[in-house]
């Protein structure tokens, strides 16, 4: 094995290694190189250094959300992997520091690449915590984290770091994903309004606290924990794109600026043995501004196995495709469009792909075509030449019936999710089995399918879920819901739910609606409310 030791060029423990480690990738893919070895240590990294890359990440910001002045989709990339092949990366448990707002790992157009042991952190990060440490009938003092930097401006709070300043009551009227730990639910986090909104005036009382007015404080305890941090999803913790045999194992990911981990258009993706989740005695209980997990228009096999994921600001795993809305046809040649404004840009719709029209009032399949040419023409539009003619295309959006992964979810911790633990839309055989579901604040696990609002394929027909720990959900644990408007038949099938253990739940454990074939036996009830189901046929309760 051709090995390169990171130390030899310049990437040494206890420096900052931002411009040595980019020329690194570089010497490893031009000699291609098997594997990188890094000494164990502590690294640090400044974003401000990092090289810049145009990276479309399918569920993060959309066009009208970059400010005047940035570039969109314009990525600070620390570790950037390009056209690589055969490659291991060994980190030997060292751990970079990373100072400003990145993507921390990049991954495109690479094939049997392996990264393991390797644990990433931010310094200052853009999350910030008011704890509530004292109230009365019209004030409050909230601690502010210590990782956090703060200012004090004219009788306003600020907290700044490398990229960004901002003042603490931004957007205040008007945001409802703030996060709130309460002192009694220590393991549940929820999406609430601005802790500062109707704020009458603010006080500086020193030593990291300060004091807030109100009209009155009823709404506040004592203990709570409020999470503040930018919604914009700029970037990703680890973006793999157009890639193929990728597996990370034993990575520990602290904090990311969106979604934790992304891939798209790829191929047989592992995540296996792995932390999404705050460092021992962080001054945070959140450890990503949205999901853990985003598996968009995938192939394969996707492979997540030993990992624990602990406090995310939207769902742990999501998998699912993209329907596409049909704008123009003329015979075989028809121009299909992403709708949803956070994913466009990549191109998806391979020449040999077989495409499904379906009926967006129904969400059923009425017929299918083969794709023989397909362009990307902008960053919303593809142009597909098919190989029949197409009428009524007004009717229909597409699914690609390739790009609909297999999925083992196994073995995992999920806790501190602020909405859905799995939102689960693929037709490949999908297995959850042997998963601990402590708090989320939405429901456990969702099967969607929708063509009105997220666009995100598609229907479910072969589902397993076995074996799992579902405690404190927010709310029904497994729901079965696809968003037809109109039920003709059923939409899922073959959804089978055994062995699972319903905890601390008041509501009905399992819903269901427009499904065939669903089997639900040899569960462990904490209530005597089973299962609902409505438009459902062949259901099957033991």
């Amino acid at each position: 094995m051709k090995n390169l030791n990171a130390a030899e060029f310049g990437v040494i423990p206890g420096h900052e290694v931002t411009q040595q480690l980019a020329q690194l990738f570089d010497i490893a893919a031009k000699n291609k190189y098997e594997k990188i070895v890094f000494s164990p240590g502590t690294y640090y990294i400044n974003s401000e250094k990092c090289r810049k890359y145009m990276l479309y990440i399918t569920n993060t910001v959309g066009d009208d959300e970059f400010d005047n002045n940035e570039v969109p989709h314009f990525n600070e990339v620390p570790f950037y992997l390009n056209e690589m092949k055969n490659l291991e990366i060994e980190g030997n448990n060292s751990i970079f520091i990373i100072e400003g707002k990145v993507t921390n790992f990049a991954v495109e157009n690479c094939e049997n690449v392996v990264i393991r042991n390797i644990e990433i952190r931010h310094a200052h990060p853009d999350m910030h915590e008011l704890k509530v440490v004292n109230k009365s009938l019209f004030s409050v003092d909230f601690e502010i984290d210590k990782d956090s930097q703060y200012s004090f401006e004219n009788g306003k709070l600020y907290f700044y770091g490398t990229g960004y300043k901002c003042a603490a009551d931004c957007c205040a009227a008007n945001a409802h994903w703030i996060g709130l730990i309460r002192d009694e639910t220590p393991d549940k986090i929820k999406r609430v309004s601005h802790p500062l909104f109707a704020a009458l005036r603010t006080k500086d009382l020193g030593d990291r606290k300060i004091r807030v007015y109100y009209a009155n404080t009823a709404k506040f305890k004592l203990n709570d924990r409020f999470y503040l941090f930018d919604v914009r999803r700029q970037y990703a913790g680890i973006f793999i794109n157009k890639s193929k045999n990728i597996t990370v194992d034993s990575f520990k990911q602290r904090f990311n600026y969106s979604l934790a981990f992304v891939a798209q258009d790829s191929e047989n993706i592992s995540l296996i043995n792995s932390y999404f989740s705050p460092e021992e005695n962080s001054a945070r209980k959140m450890a990503s501004i949205a999901d853990f997990m985003q598996i968009c228009m995938c192939r394969g096999k996707i492979f997540v196995s030993n990992c624990v994921f602990d406090g995310a600001g939207d769902d742990c795993l999501n998998v699912h495709g993209i329907h596409f809305k049909i704008v123009n046809a003329f015979k075989n040649k028809i121009t299909v469009r992403f709708m949803h404004p956070q994913s466009h840009g990549f191109n998806p719709l391979h020449t040999g792909d077989e495409i499904a029209f379906i009926n967006p009032k129904t969400m059923l399949q009425e017929a299918t075509a083969k794709i023989l040419k397909s362009t990307l023409l902008n960053e919303t539009d593809i142009q597909l030449v098919i190989d029949k003619s197409l009428k009524n295309h007004q009717k229909y959006v597409i699914e690609n019936i390739n790009a609909c992964p297999d999925v083992n979810f196994e073995n995992n911790f999920i806790t501190r999710i602020i909405t859905r633990g799995l939102l689960l839309t693929t037709r490949g055989k999908v297995c959850i089995n042997n998963n601990y579901f402590k708090s989320t604040t939405m429901s456990g696990i969702l099967l969607s399918d929708d063509a009105k609002s997220w666009y995100e394929s598609g229907m479910c027909l072969d589902v397993s879920i076995e074996n799992n720990k579902f405690e404190y959900c927010g709310e029904t644990p497994i729901r079965i819901k696809p968003e037809n408007k109109i039920h003709s038949a059923p939409v899922h099938k073959n959804i089978k739910i055994t062995g699972n253990d319903f905890m601390n739940y008041k509501g009905f454990c399992v819903t269901a609606k427009s499904t065939d074939n669903l089997v639900v036996s040899s569960n462990k009830y904490c209530n005597n409310k089973h299962i609902k189901t409505v438009n459902c046929s062949n259901v099957h309760i033991n």
